[in-house]
């Protein structure tokens, strides 16, 4: 029999406050699709992020399929797209629902992003866009690779799904690409129960995204020169319904919206104290054990993340067994259950020699996991897990 979970990976991010704000909102009778809040929600968080626009939709994962549906449109013929193999299935799946070929590098432990020389030595002629995923919080983008992406005219595509606030040059990532994607699933830096977001400043490509968001009709780009296009082009339709592309309904509702508008009042005071919590667990971790030299650098800490600095399958094993014994709950192999190129949807798509060459992935693999760090939890409770992970030996 398990042990009962002391220490959670997340606790509700939903609070009651959230929730009396959410009831007194029903006892209108209001409309409950996407409408007024949902709109508000987006201009909001566009202003927090430091970009122009922003469409709110069902999941993180929409959020990255639509940023690949719009890269298909502009090369019907597909191309490579390079692609971390440590990241969340979606990044990698949108690639392949839409013609691309993911091309994988490796990560840079202090980061646990891509690491920018070995992105630049896989660039070629078939090379559409960088998908950098931000992990955990950690910043990877580098100023030597914004700099050949704009030489190349390659897009940029950042994932930014769990790692809300984190920065680059105190600039918030999510607002260097052409696009990018957040998530506000439960366990995030803030939710609104299920969704995503995504971001640009390009106004076509923000319409394009409204478009795609629900049915691929063109009603929802309100922009009347635009809407005066539509209706000289395609006279024998009725504009109510005129469907420029193949596309489905992701739209999210007016609940999400007002859950949204309530959680980006607190984003800023929760990501200070989870970077708090990290740096204070960091530091107290034992170093000749795990690895610690992360790059905390404009860091917006999603989980405490716990590295052997050497492979030890024995004392791997044996900490995780005490984790357990305590009630911690822990993610091995951390974000995404760590080497995507061992799962199975991958495996006609890569060979045993491509997962052997990405070392820091495969490291994470076997030898790290992640504990849950959120802003209700105590420094006296920070100390138990540091104790609980300290005192294993073989």
């Amino acid at each position: 029999m398990k042990n009962k979970i002391q220490f959670p990976l997340m606790r509700n991010n939903i609070l009651e406050n959230d929730l009396d704000v959410l009831i007194k909102f029903l006892k209108k009778k209001p409309i409950l699709t996407q409408n007024k809040n949902v709109k508000n929600f987006e201009e909001k968080w566009s202003k927090w992020l430091g970009v122009k626009y922003s469409v709110f939709v069902n999941s993180g994962s929409s959020a990255n399929l639509l940023q690949i549906q719009l890269l298909k449109m502009q090369y019907p013929k597909g191309g490579e797209v390079i692609v971390p193999a440590f990241t969340w299935s979606s990044d990698i799946s949108s690639l392949l629902h839409c013609g691309f070929t993911p091309v994988f590098a490796d990560i840079d432990l202090e980061t646990l992003g891509l690491n920018t020389d070995l992105i630049i030595s896989k660039i070629n002629k078939n090379t559409k866009a960088i998908f950098l995923s931000y992990i955990q919080g950690f910043n990877c983008l580098t100023e030597k690779l914004l700099k050949v992406l704009k030489k190349k005219k390659i897009h940029l595509i950042e994932d930014v799904c769990e790692s809300h606030g984190a920065k680059f040059k105190n600039k918030k990532l999510g607002s260097f690409g052409w696009t990018s994607s957040f998530s506000f699933y439960y366990a995030h830096h803030m939710s609104t129960i299920e969704g995503g977001m995504i971001c640009t400043d390009d106004k076509k490509t923000y319409h394009n995204l409204l478009m795609l968001r629900s049915h691929g009709m063109v009603r929802e780009v309100k922009d009347n020169k635009f809407q005066k296009y539509i209706k000289n082009k395609y006279k024998d339709l009725n504009t109510k319904f005129i469907f420029k592309f193949p596309a489905y309904n992701v739209r999210n509702t007016e609940i999400g919206g007002v859950l949204g508008l309530e959680q980006i009042k607190r984003l800023d005071k929760n990501i200070a104290i989870r970077n708090k919590n990290f740096e204070y667990f960091i530091n107290q971790l034992d170093k000749n054990i795990f690895f610690t030299n992360f790059d905390l650098t404009g860091h917006s800490n999603y989980a405490f993340n716990v590295i052997l600095k050497n492979k030890n399958r024995k004392l791997m094993n044996k900490i995780l067994q005490n984790l357990e014994k305590k009630g911690i709950e822990f993610r091995r192999g951390s974000a995404g259950g760590g080497n995507q190129l061992r799962q199975p949807y991958l495996k006609d798509f890569v060979s045993k020699k491509d997962i052997k060459e990405l070392k820091n992935t495969e490291h994470i693999h076997f030898f790290s996991f992640y504990v849950g760090n959120y802003p209700e939890l105590t420094l006296k409770k920070i100390d138990k897990i540091v104790k609980t992970l300290n005192i294993v030996t073989i």
